[in-house]
């Protein structure tokens, strides 16, 4: 039988989307279905240049040039910070490097998206993309994650992926109606994702979980220690963006637990409130000890999806905050509305304005949300399991 290529962003140095790639790998070997990850280093200066002739083009738009400005100012006070900034970056991607290479299985490297492409003819069976935001508008634009270069003879599975916003720009558009009727079963990991599908190509498209929620905490195991990092009670902090507010929830919260706090900051780049809030902030913390914080936290204060997800996972007393205030195009808050509310915890999301008093007094009964959370596993379970068989329509009717 003919292997399974996966197509993820496996590469990325984000607890996020390591974790889903091989959550993603994890379940196609538990459906018995032989599977490699697709090496991207030839692929790599092909994909970045479409990327940059996309940011290029749409910096012209006010939403792009607020963002790459921020980025850029970020840049600015990382170099004049000083201290030992990049050495702890450094140390980071490291950690990741070491957990890509123990559990990824890699194909050979392509030179070509034309070369992969032709391979796919005798060597794959299925070139499945998925999970994570790999429908952006600039990924849409690399035209690697569309699966454009795989032949109509292949099987084609996009597994709960994402747009990673609720609208798309008008370019966006036109291409994802011409690459998406081409693949043969799509899931989606939002609703406003399922909404895009059904208005781009006219597909009413089933939304599935994300990789990482197909197992439980206890099956999440098999790729951390069971010991804690940390000794005691801690609240821990994973915030992406830059909101000081939500920061200052988190000092609230430590002193009316009187626990400490442990983050992870600059995580996708230098951010100024990062600098003084926590009490401990860990470096060499790669996909495993990542799981391991969020395990053994008493608290979990995040901006990130799949954070949220793990401290579900692992029945956290946790809070969830946007990272994006504006309603821009940009904006990805959609993943984590559809994934609180499909477990009933939207009360988890807060602004980071409110009491911690106030907010600690509700628990989280974790009974209907495991009940919630097994019933979208085994939809998903199913709908995978069709579409890798590739017996039956996986459209909904």
């Amino acid at each position: 039988m003919k292997k399974t290529a996966i197509v993820s962003c496996y590469f990325q140095p984000n607890y996020g989307s390591m974790l889903q790639a091989l959550a993603t790998q994890m379940a196609l070997d538990k459906l018995g279905f032989e599977n490699e990850t697709v090496c991207i280093d030839g692929l790599n200066r092909e994909i970045r240049r479409a990327k940059v002739l996309y940011f290029a083009k749409a910096s012209l738009t006010s939403d792009i040039l607020l963002s790459k400005a921020g980025m850029a100012m970020a840049q600015i006070r990382r170099r004049v910070s000083g201290g030992t900034y990049p050495d702890m970056i450094k140390a980071r991607r490291g950690a990741f490097r070491r957990f890509s290479e123990k559990w990824f299985r890699m194909s050979d490297p392509y030179p070509s998206r034309s070369a992969l492409g032709e391979a796919c003819k005798d060597r794959y069976g299925t070139v499945l993309v998925g999970s994570d935001q790999l429908w952006l508008p600039a990924n849409i634009a690399a035209d690697y994650y569309t699966l454009s270069f795989v032949p109509e003879e292949v099987n084609t599975v996009a597994y709960a992926t994402s747009f990673g916003q609720s609208e798309l720009p008008r370019g966006s558009e036109r291409a994802a109606a011409a690459f998406l009727p081409r693949i043969r079963h799509i899931s989606v990991r939002e609703r406003s994702g399922r909404k895009l599908v059904k208005k781009l190509c006219g597909r009413r498209v089933p939304v599935v979980a994300d990789p990482t929620l197909l197992f439980t905490g206890e099956e999440w195991m098999c790729v951390q220690e069971e010991k804690p990092l940390f000794e005691g009670d801690y609240i821990f902090c994973y915030f992406l963006g830059s909101n000081r507010l939500h920061r200052e929830f988190a000092s609230r919260l430590s002193r009316e637990t009187g626990c400490r706090i442990i983050a992870l900051p600059h995580v996708d780049e230098y951010v100024h409130c990062d600098a003084d809030y926590a009490d401990e902030t860990p470096w060499e913390i790669g996909p495993s000890e990542f799981l391991n914080l969020i395990r053994n936290a008493a608290w979990v204060c995040t901006d990130s999806y799949h954070c949220t997800a793990f401290s579900m996972l692992y029945e956290k007393n946790f809070f969830t905050f946007r990272r994006y205030s504006r309603k821009t195009r940009q904006s990805t808050n959609s993943r984590i509305d559809t994934l609180l509310s499909q477990c009933g915890l939207e009360d988890r999301l807060l602004t980071g304005t409110e009491e911690a008093a106030a907010s600690i007094r509700t628990a989280i009964d974790y009974a209907p949300v495991r009940s919630r959370i097994e019933k979208n596993r085994r939809f998903s379970w199913k709908y995978l399991s069709d579409a890798m068989q590739d017996r039956t329509d996986t459209d909904i009717k």
